[in-house]
Protein backbone atom coordinates (compact mmCIF):
# COMPACT_ATOMS: atom_id res chain seq x y z
CA UNK A 1 0.00 0.00 0.00
CA UNK A 2 1.70 3.39 -0.95
CA UNK A 3 2.34 6.08 1.56
CA UNK A 4 -0.97 8.29 -0.27
CA UNK A 5 -2.92 5.50 0.94
CA UNK A 6 -2.02 5.51 4.26
CA UNK A 7 -2.43 9.13 5.04
CA UNK A 8 -5.64 8.86 3.44
CA UNK A 9 -6.81 6.19 5.99
CA UNK A 10 -5.39 7.55 8.97
CA UNK A 11 -6.94 10.97 8.14
CA UNK A 12 -4.12 12.94 7.75
CA UNK A 13 -4.98 15.88 5.30
CA UNK A 14 -2.72 18.42 5.85
CA UNK A 15 -0.28 18.65 2.74
CA UNK A 16 3.03 19.42 5.38
CA UNK A 17 1.85 16.98 7.91
CA UNK A 18 1.41 14.30 4.41
CA UNK A 19 4.77 15.23 3.93
CA UNK A 20 6.01 15.03 7.41
CA UNK A 21 4.55 11.35 7.76
CA UNK A 22 6.42 10.63 4.49
CA UNK A 23 10.17 11.48 5.71
CA UNK A 24 9.41 9.05 8.67
CA UNK A 25 7.88 6.39 6.38
CA UNK A 26 11.19 6.96 4.53
CA UNK A 27 13.56 6.51 7.20
CA UNK A 28 11.71 3.30 8.19
CA UNK A 29 12.10 1.76 5.15
CA UNK A 30 16.27 2.72 4.95
CA UNK A 31 17.02 1.38 8.44
CA UNK A 32 14.54 -0.75 10.20
CA UNK A 33 14.47 -3.53 7.80
CA UNK A 34 12.41 -5.85 10.25
CA UNK A 35 10.97 -3.05 11.82
CA UNK A 36 9.47 -2.10 8.69
CA UNK A 37 8.40 -5.37 7.45
CA UNK A 38 6.69 -6.06 10.75
CA UNK A 39 4.73 -2.23 10.18
CA UNK A 40 3.32 -3.59 6.92
CA UNK A 41 1.12 -6.10 8.88
CA UNK A 42 -0.84 -2.94 10.78
CA UNK A 43 -3.47 -1.56 9.78
CA UNK A 44 -3.33 1.35 7.12
CA UNK A 45 -4.70 3.70 9.35
CA UNK A 46 -1.87 2.78 12.00
CA UNK A 47 1.27 2.96 10.12
CA UNK A 48 1.59 6.57 9.60
CA UNK A 49 1.70 7.10 13.80
CA UNK A 50 4.39 3.96 13.90
CA UNK A 51 6.52 5.78 10.97
CA UNK A 52 6.69 9.01 13.30
CA UNK A 53 7.66 7.48 16.51
CA UNK A 54 10.72 5.47 14.51
CA UNK A 55 11.99 7.96 12.84
CA UNK A 56 12.27 10.61 15.81
CA UNK A 57 14.25 7.73 17.71
CA UNK A 58 16.14 7.26 14.54
CA UNK A 59 16.88 10.64 14.06
CA UNK A 60 18.22 10.93 17.93
CA UNK A 61 19.99 7.31 17.88
CA UNK A 62 22.60 8.32 14.46
CA UNK A 63 22.99 11.27 16.55
CA UNK A 64 24.45 9.47 18.99
CA UNK A 65 26.19 6.88 17.04
CA UNK A 66 27.60 9.42 14.40
CA UNK A 67 30.90 8.61 14.08
CA UNK A 68 32.09 11.07 12.24
CA UNK A 69 31.28 13.92 15.20
CA UNK A 70 33.06 14.41 19.16
CA UNK A 71 30.81 14.28 22.48
CA UNK A 72 30.55 17.91 22.82
CA UNK A 73 28.96 18.11 19.48
CA UNK A 74 26.83 15.33 19.71
CA UNK A 75 25.79 16.81 23.32
CA UNK A 76 25.29 19.87 21.51
CA UNK A 77 23.06 18.38 19.02
CA UNK A 78 20.73 16.22 21.35
CA UNK A 79 20.26 19.41 23.39
CA UNK A 80 19.03 21.27 20.29
CA UNK A 81 16.58 18.69 19.66
CA UNK A 82 15.31 18.41 22.88
CA UNK A 83 14.54 22.09 23.11
CA UNK A 84 12.33 22.08 19.64
CA UNK A 85 10.57 18.72 21.32
CA UNK A 86 10.32 20.56 24.32
CA UNK A 87 9.00 23.78 22.64
CA UNK A 88 6.57 21.63 19.71
CA UNK A 89 5.53 19.83 22.77
CA UNK A 90 4.19 22.66 24.43
CA UNK A 91 3.04 24.95 21.00
CA UNK A 92 1.98 22.12 19.25
CA UNK A 93 3.79 23.40 16.26
CA UNK A 94 6.88 22.95 14.98
CA UNK A 95 8.80 23.34 10.87
CA UNK A 96 11.20 19.99 11.45
CA UNK A 97 9.36 17.15 9.59
CA UNK A 98 10.13 14.31 11.93
CA UNK A 99 8.92 16.10 15.04
CA UNK A 100 5.77 17.65 12.82
CA UNK A 101 4.80 14.12 12.66
CA UNK A 102 5.50 12.69 16.08
CA UNK A 103 3.52 15.75 18.10
CA UNK A 104 0.60 14.63 15.60
CA UNK A 105 0.81 10.97 16.48
CA UNK A 106 1.10 12.65 20.53
CA UNK A 107 -1.44 14.25 20.16
CA UNK A 108 -3.59 11.64 18.13
CA UNK A 109 -2.85 8.73 20.72
CA UNK A 110 -2.06 10.86 23.62
CA UNK A 111 0.83 9.07 24.17
CA UNK A 112 2.14 10.32 27.82
CA UNK A 113 5.15 12.76 27.11
CA UNK A 114 7.42 11.77 29.78
CA UNK A 115 8.60 8.66 27.44
CA UNK A 116 10.27 10.80 25.54
CA UNK A 117 11.83 12.60 28.35
CA UNK A 118 13.28 9.31 29.56
CA UNK A 119 13.77 8.65 25.83
CA UNK A 120 16.47 11.55 25.62
CA UNK A 121 17.87 10.84 29.10
CA UNK A 122 19.01 7.26 28.16
CA UNK A 123 20.45 9.12 25.12
CA UNK A 124 22.19 11.80 26.91
CA UNK A 125 23.73 9.02 28.94
CA UNK A 126 25.54 7.08 25.81
CA UNK A 127 27.57 10.32 25.65
CA UNK A 128 29.11 9.94 28.86
CA UNK A 129 28.28 6.11 30.01
CA UNK A 130 30.55 3.22 27.87
CA UNK A 131 30.61 0.55 30.99
CA UNK A 132 27.46 -0.83 33.26
CA UNK A 133 28.91 -2.54 36.08
CA UNK A 134 25.73 -4.45 36.75
CA UNK A 135 22.46 -5.25 35.50
CA UNK A 136 20.70 -2.92 37.64
CA UNK A 137 22.69 -0.24 36.31
CA UNK A 138 22.12 -0.97 32.99
CA UNK A 139 18.34 -1.24 33.56
CA UNK A 140 18.58 2.42 33.86
CA UNK A 141 19.65 2.99 30.44
CA UNK A 142 17.43 0.09 28.71
CA UNK A 143 13.99 1.77 30.48
CA UNK A 144 14.55 5.01 28.65
CA UNK A 145 16.00 3.27 25.53
CA UNK A 146 14.10 0.69 24.70
CA UNK A 147 11.16 0.08 27.57
CA UNK A 148 9.46 3.70 26.50
CA UNK A 149 9.77 2.44 23.18
CA UNK A 150 7.02 -0.40 23.58
CA UNK A 151 5.38 2.51 25.55
CA UNK A 152 4.56 5.24 22.95
CA UNK A 153 3.68 2.31 19.82
CA UNK A 154 1.46 0.91 22.70
CA UNK A 155 -1.52 3.10 22.42
CA UNK A 156 -1.12 3.16 18.12
CA UNK A 157 -1.46 -0.73 18.73
CA UNK A 158 -4.38 -0.75 20.75
CA UNK A 159 -5.54 -2.90 23.61
CA UNK A 160 -8.17 -5.80 24.08
CA UNK A 161 -7.62 -4.92 28.44
CA UNK A 162 -6.77 -1.62 30.32
CA UNK A 163 -3.92 -0.23 28.64
CA UNK A 164 -2.37 -0.64 32.31
CA UNK A 165 -2.36 -4.30 32.30
CA UNK A 166 -0.29 -4.45 28.94
CA UNK A 167 2.22 -1.77 29.58
CA UNK A 168 4.34 -4.12 31.85
CA UNK A 169 4.80 -6.70 28.91
CA UNK A 170 5.31 -3.93 26.47
CA UNK A 171 8.14 -2.50 27.94
CA UNK A 172 9.43 -5.96 28.51
CA UNK A 173 9.38 -6.39 24.78
CA UNK A 174 11.01 -3.12 24.15
CA UNK A 175 13.72 -4.22 26.26
CA UNK A 176 14.09 -7.90 24.69
CA UNK A 177 14.52 -6.41 21.19
CA UNK A 178 17.14 -4.16 22.86
CA UNK A 179 19.17 -6.74 24.67
CA UNK A 180 18.94 -8.16 21.38
CA UNK A 181 20.89 -5.51 19.39
CA UNK A 182 23.83 -5.29 22.54
CA UNK A 183 24.60 -9.08 21.94
CA UNK A 184 23.71 -9.20 18.08
CA UNK A 185 26.15 -5.54 17.75
CA UNK A 186 28.30 -5.95 20.76
CA UNK A 187 31.08 -5.62 17.66
CA UNK A 188 30.15 -2.69 16.51
CA UNK A 189 29.65 -1.11 19.78
CA UNK A 190 33.03 -1.82 21.09
CA UNK A 191 34.17 0.06 17.72
CA UNK A 192 32.06 2.96 19.28
CA UNK A 193 33.41 2.60 22.98
CA UNK A 194 30.69 1.23 24.54
CA UNK A 195 30.34 -2.15 26.15
CA UNK A 196 26.19 -2.60 27.19
CA UNK A 197 26.75 -6.22 28.62
CA UNK A 198 27.11 -5.73 32.52
CA UNK A 199 30.39 -5.55 33.78
CA UNK A 200 30.01 -8.43 37.07
CA UNK A 201 28.07 -11.07 34.77
CA UNK A 202 31.04 -10.91 31.59
CA UNK A 203 33.61 -11.36 35.05
CA UNK A 204 31.95 -14.69 36.17
CA UNK A 205 33.32 -15.82 32.80
CA UNK A 206 36.72 -14.54 33.05
CA UNK A 207 35.81 -11.90 30.63
CA UNK A 208 36.26 -8.21 31.06
CA UNK A 209 36.39 -5.21 27.69
CA UNK A 210 39.86 -6.19 27.00
CA UNK A 211 39.64 -9.53 26.21
CA UNK A 212 36.75 -8.71 23.98
CA UNK A 213 38.56 -5.98 22.49
CA UNK A 214 40.92 -8.63 21.58
CA UNK A 215 38.70 -10.83 20.42
CA UNK A 216 36.94 -8.12 17.86
CA UNK A 217 40.75 -7.43 16.97
CA UNK A 218 41.72 -11.14 16.28
CA UNK A 219 38.35 -11.58 14.59
CA UNK A 220 37.58 -14.76 16.64
CA UNK A 221 36.04 -15.06 19.74
CA UNK A 222 37.30 -17.72 22.62
CA UNK A 223 35.55 -19.94 24.86
CA UNK A 224 35.34 -17.57 27.98
CA UNK A 225 33.89 -14.88 25.41
CA UNK A 226 31.19 -17.20 23.86
CA UNK A 227 30.64 -18.47 27.23
CA UNK A 228 29.48 -15.09 28.71
CA UNK A 229 27.33 -14.55 25.11
CA UNK A 230 25.49 -17.49 25.62
CA UNK A 231 24.50 -16.62 29.37
CA UNK A 232 23.39 -13.40 27.66
CA UNK A 233 21.24 -14.99 25.49
CA UNK A 234 19.80 -17.01 28.26
CA UNK A 235 19.25 -13.39 29.90
CA UNK A 236 17.48 -12.21 26.63
CA UNK A 237 14.96 -14.80 26.72
CA UNK A 238 13.95 -14.31 29.75
CA UNK A 239 12.59 -11.24 29.14
CA UNK A 240 10.60 -12.17 25.43
CA UNK A 241 9.08 -14.53 28.04
CA UNK A 242 7.92 -11.94 30.09
CA UNK A 243 6.80 -10.24 27.01
CA UNK A 244 4.89 -12.77 25.43
CA UNK A 245 1.51 -12.62 27.70
CA UNK A 246 1.30 -8.98 25.91
CA UNK A 247 0.42 -10.22 22.75
CA UNK A 248 -2.67 -11.51 23.26
CA UNK A 249 -3.27 -8.25 25.28
CA UNK A 250 -3.12 -6.13 21.94
CA UNK A 251 -5.93 -5.07 19.63
CA UNK A 252 -6.35 -8.64 17.40
CA UNK A 253 -5.57 -6.44 14.25
CA UNK A 254 -2.35 -5.43 16.02
CA UNK A 255 -1.05 -8.88 17.05
CA UNK A 256 0.23 -9.98 13.64
CA UNK A 257 2.82 -7.15 13.67
CA UNK A 258 3.94 -7.77 17.09
CA UNK A 259 3.78 -11.51 16.66
CA UNK A 260 6.09 -11.32 13.47
CA UNK A 261 8.93 -8.74 14.95
CA UNK A 262 8.76 -11.15 18.11
CA UNK A 263 9.82 -14.11 16.13
CA UNK A 264 12.17 -12.18 13.62
CA UNK A 265 13.64 -10.61 16.28
CA UNK A 266 13.62 -14.26 18.46
CA UNK A 267 15.35 -15.76 15.14
CA UNK A 268 18.63 -13.53 15.71
CA UNK A 269 19.36 -15.06 18.98
CA UNK A 270 19.03 -18.18 17.42
CA UNK A 271 21.32 -17.38 14.46
CA UNK A 272 23.90 -15.98 17.57
CA UNK A 273 23.50 -19.39 18.84
CA UNK A 274 24.30 -21.07 15.98
CA UNK A 275 27.78 -19.39 15.43
CA UNK A 276 28.13 -20.32 18.72
CA UNK A 277 28.64 -16.75 19.72
CA UNK A 278 31.13 -15.84 17.64
CA UNK A 279 29.69 -12.50 16.82
CA UNK A 280 32.36 -10.44 17.46
CA UNK A 281 33.95 -10.61 14.03
CA UNK A 282 31.07 -10.25 11.88
CA UNK A 283 26.89 -9.41 12.40
CA UNK A 284 24.14 -12.14 12.19
CA UNK A 285 21.48 -11.33 9.72
CA UNK A 286 17.60 -12.78 9.82
CA UNK A 287 17.98 -13.95 5.39
CA UNK A 288 14.90 -12.16 3.66
CA UNK A 289 14.07 -15.67 3.02
CA UNK A 290 13.43 -16.17 6.39
CA UNK A 291 11.35 -12.69 7.02
CA UNK A 292 8.79 -13.78 4.34
CA UNK A 293 8.62 -17.36 5.81
CA UNK A 294 7.23 -15.41 9.15
CA UNK A 295 5.77 -12.31 7.49
CA UNK A 296 3.54 -13.92 4.85
CA UNK A 297 1.63 -16.14 7.20
CA UNK A 298 1.14 -13.08 9.43
CA UNK A 299 -0.26 -11.43 6.95
CA UNK A 300 -2.57 -14.01 6.31
CA UNK A 301 -3.65 -13.50 10.16
CA UNK A 302 -3.39 -9.54 9.51
CA UNK A 303 -5.93 -9.60 6.74
CA UNK A 304 -8.56 -11.71 8.84
CA UNK A 305 -8.13 -9.74 11.90
CA UNK A 306 -8.92 -6.38 10.07
CA UNK A 307 -12.45 -8.03 8.32
CA UNK A 308 -13.27 -9.21 11.63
Amino acid sequence: MSAERELDAAGVTAPALRDAYRRCRELNAQHGRTYYLATRLLSAEQRPAVHALYGFARWVDDVVDDLHSGPDEKSAELLAIDGRLQAALRDGATDDPVLAALIDTVHRYDIPVRHFQDFMESMRMDLTVTDYPTFADLEQYVHGSAAVIGLQVLPVLGTSVPREEAEPAAAALGVAFQLTNFIRDIGEDLDRGRVYLPADELAAFGVDRERLMRARAEGRADQQVRAALRDQVRRARQVYERAWPGIGMLAPRSRPCVLTAYRLYGRILDLVEHADCDVLSRRVVVSNGRRLAVALPALARAVFARAA
